[in-house]
């Protein structure tokens, strides 16, 4: 699978519009961002790429005051992961249980600094997820699963768009000692996650049916309002849905989407520019 790399020269360069700007280049199907002193660079998918789409992102720039220009490169596949690791650290992420994990997040975004993975760790150790079941939507390195799993949880269906972020996953919690449950396998007692390739469509399979106690998703507002029902109709009575990677100014239409579908808003945060909401059905 062949990657495509978009520097952007962001002026004048601060962390509000870099986020700004990483959040508007994942709705266009962006999944890797690495802020830089002159800006930001982007990888996306060479087959997922739409040059009009990104240039039409920096055009509609919703900040004031911002000059951004961009170019685009292919990036060999092969030099990827031996690159990223050589130039990038992450300290293990510490949970209120005194335990922690590692991740290498490659080409999947989600390393655990982010202030929406922040958020939703928070959100998520505030729960008693000892023994319970969870649906990791859009699970990129899988910091939230493994998260779920460290804090007590007996199983996590994770699922991710992208195949290269569930090889991501599936290696961080190797990583971190655990082994997923392997494609064809019925035992699931035996395994504490499964991590497939595919959307929301995928749940019915993955859950087999059955409901989970808590949904975490750590995407953009459009996906969460479009996949929202999908969530709430995998969700056990009196479970939890965690939500993140939207602005504070999107938090009134999720509110009101959730509450549409019988959820109740038990908290929120934000952090930054960004927000988080936890419901409960």
């Amino acid at each position: 699978m062949r990657y495509s790399e978009a520097i952007f020269k962001i002026q004048p360069n601060n962390e509000a519009a870099g986020d700004v700007l990483a959040a508007s280049l994942a709705e266009i199907g962006f999944d890797t961002f690495v802020p830089n002193d002159e800006g930001l660079t982007a990888y996306v998918q060479t087959a997922a790429l739409d040059v009009e789409a990104v240039g039409a992102a920096v055009a509609d720039f919703p900040l004031p005051g911002v000059d951004i220009s961009f170019e685009i490169h292919d990036v060999p596949d092969e030099n990827w992961n031996a690159t990223w690791e050589s130039e990038h650290h992450f300290e293990p992420i510490e949970l209120t249980n005194g335990k922690s994990f590692k991740i290498v997040p490659r080409q999947a975004f989600g390393s655990g600094e982010h202030a929406t993975t922040k958020m939703m760790i928070r959100m998520l150790a505030s729960l008693d997820v000892n023994g319970c079941s969870a649906i990791d939507a859009g699970c990129g390195t899988g910091v939230l699963s493994l998260a779920a799993v460290e804090l007590g949880a007996a199983h996590v269906f994770a699922y991710d768009i992208d195949e290269w972020s569930v090889r991501n996953a599936e290696d961080n919690f190797k990583l971190n000692g655990y082994t997923p449950q392997p494609d064809g396998c019925e035992d699931e007692a035996a395994y504490s996650v499964r991590i497939v390739h595919g959307d929301a469509s995928c749940l019915d399979a993955m859950a087999a049916g059955k409901g989970v106690d808590i949904v975490m998703a750590n995407i953009n507002r459009n996906i969460l309002l479009a996949d929202m029902p999908a969530f709430v109709s995998h969700l056990n009575r009196g479970g939890h849905l965690l939500l993140s990677g939207f602005y504070p100014t999107d938090a009134q239409q999720l509110t009101e989407a959730a509450q549409a579908l019988g959820l109740t808003l038990a908290g929120s945060e934000h952090e930054g520019d960004w927000a988080a909401l936890h419901f409960t059905l």
